[in-house]
């Protein structure tokens, strides 16, 4: 077992992690492996998945402070006597809501970077300065610059509720970037980071040798922690905790290489000793919520989405597509990966069971418009299915329907949205932390949903009808014999159609069998 150390939750310091013991997992050969390759790099990942220390990391080894890399991979590696400027940029705590934002913040980061090498600058705006900085430092040292880039388009992603600021800071920003290209010639290494991929058409013009990590393999654990680094790094950590449980709630994030776990999570879970929604409580999507809904993307598709990757390596503020949104914020994962003739292609799905069941609760709260009453459910619904009060059940999501003020539906056509129905009955489930199974694929077909729970196995398939049951539900389970695939288990199977009344708007047909 490996001595204790200190929980890093929070600290975003290299050299703090270094010299006062907390736990340091080595990503330091992956960091060699891109500057001996490369020079200008790219790469894309949720947030607090350790992309500001990775960065860090960089600049201490640029920097050449030798004393803190003892013992990794790097040292030895690692030409010490070189010590080159580093210019490092961060947008993680500016205000990026009003127009002077994202200038103010500019110009505040520049000034400490002129005072730092000397520099009393001759333009006035940002890229000027930015030129003038890289050339003054250059000549001033000696030695080509590095630039380091953290949380690049913050400032375009708190503005996304604001479509012309959010424009604004991107052209803005452009412009910044765009000086990487044009003094080429005196930058040893660069390496920008962020939650979004912009294309570089809108973004980064012109710097066609940015090179993107972010769906290279080869680099897939260059932030976040792998199962082997559980079992070795935090070994010491483990104790009285259930590792499969560990690996449940928050393994499973994927970019074609090894799954990673959240380091947030992680980090938390050894100081709390509980399973808890850590990494999702630290920011809840509002935005990413009202757009689902105002697309009417039904909760049922976000456990099996189909993309290519032109689709969720881009990021536009006149066309964010769904399915870039859910993947570079951390809320799907790729769970399939194809190469269709020339195309790469992707199934998408939540990667643990935080995820599934924290953005679930959110979209539920969004579409129901009632905390309370949602927490009274929930906690119902979980007791009836206890029991197999089916009856209950009925009754529950009956009353719950009825009760959704009918400005609800008329403000968003909403009872026209076939997939509204079936997403709330689900995101009750998922929202419970329940082995929910959508659009499980057989040989004969699709089923909705599946629900495995107190060594029972529980089919669901949805419909919506005008106005009167009509059994095509329950039907549908057994023509395409759903069941068959669950038989093997040897555990109770119950069949339930569900239909939904466009017109009444709630539930008129819940028919169970068993099998």
């Amino acid at each position: 077992m490996t001595q204790r150390k200190k929980l890093p939750i929070g600290i975003q310091t290299f050299a703090r992690i270094r010299s006062e013991n907390y736990y340091y997992v080595d990503k330091t050969s992956l960091a060699l492996d891109l500057i001996n390759k490369g020079s200008h790099y790219f790469l894309s990942r949720p947030r607090r998945f350790g992309k500001s220390l990775f960065l860090d990391t960089l600049k201490e080894l640029f920097e050449g402070n030798e004393p803190l890399f003892r013992g990794l991979g790097i040292h030895e590696q690692w030409d010490w006597s070189v010590k080159y400027p580093v210019l490092r940029f961060s947008f993680g705590s500016g205000k990026f809501t009003d127009i002077e934002g994202l200038a103010n913040a500019l110009d505040a980061q520049l000034t400490f970077l002129e005072r730092q090498f000397d520099l009393n600058p001759t333009f006035d705006h940002v890229s000027g300065r930015f030129a003038e900085l890289i050339l003054h430092v250059h000549k001033k040292i000696g030695l080509p610059v590095v630039i380091l880039v953290d949380e690049y388009d913050k400032p375009i992603l708190d503005a996304l509720d604001q479509p012309e600021l959010a424009k604004n800071n991107r052209d803005f920003l452009r412009g910044f970037y765009g000086t990487i290209k044009d003094y080429d010639a005196y930058i040893k290494f660069s390496f920008l980071t962020g939650v979004s991929k912009f294309s570089k058409v809108s973004l980064f013009s012109g710097l066609n040798n940015l090179y993107d990590l972010t769906l290279d393999s080869r680099y897939s654990t260059i932030c976040g922690y792998t199962d082997d680094d559980i079992d070795t790094t935090f070994n010491s950590e483990l104790d009285n905790l259930d590792r499969d449980l560990i690996k449940q709630w928050y393994n499973g994030y994927n970019w074609l290489g090894k799954g990673v776990y959240n380091p947030f999570d992680i980090l938390q879970l050894f100081k709390q000793r509980q399973f808890k929604n850590y990494w999702f409580e630290t920011g809840t999507p509002t935005f990413l919520i009202n757009l689902l809904i105002k697309r009417q993307v039904s909760t049922l598709a976000l456990d099996q989405m189909f993309t290519s990757s032109s689709i969720i390596s881009s990021f536009e503020i006149e066309d964010i597509a769904t399915e870039a949104l859910l993947f570079q914020t951390g809320y799907l994962t790729i769970i399939k990966y194809e190469r269709l003739g020339s195309q790469d292609f992707f199934t998408l799905g939540y990667p643990n069971l935080e995820v599934r069941q924290s953005l679930n609760e959110n979209i539920l709260l969004a579409l129901v418009k009632d905390k309370s009453k949602q927490a009274v459910n929930s906690a119902q619904l979980y007791r009836l299915l206890l029991v197999n009060d089916f009856e209950g059940l009925r009754q529950l999501f009956h009353s719950f329907y009825a009760s959704i003020p009918y400005n609800w539906y008329s403000s968003n056509d909403i009872q026209n949205y076939e997939g509204y129905y079936a997403s709330v009955f689900y995101s009750y489930f998922a929202a419970l932390g329940l082995d929910v199974i959508i659009e499980d694929a057989s040989n004969h077909g699709r089923l909705d949903m599946a629900v495995k729970f107190n060594h029972q196995v529980y089919l669901f398939e949805f419909k919506v009808v005008d106005e009167q049951p009509t059994g095509v539900a329950l039907q549908q389970l057994h023509d395409k014999h759903y069941a068959d695939k669950y038989r093997a288990l040897n555990q109770p199977i119950y069949l339930i159609g569900v239909e939904f009344s466009k017109q009444n708007r709630n539930i008129v047909g819940f028919a169970v069998e068993t099998t």
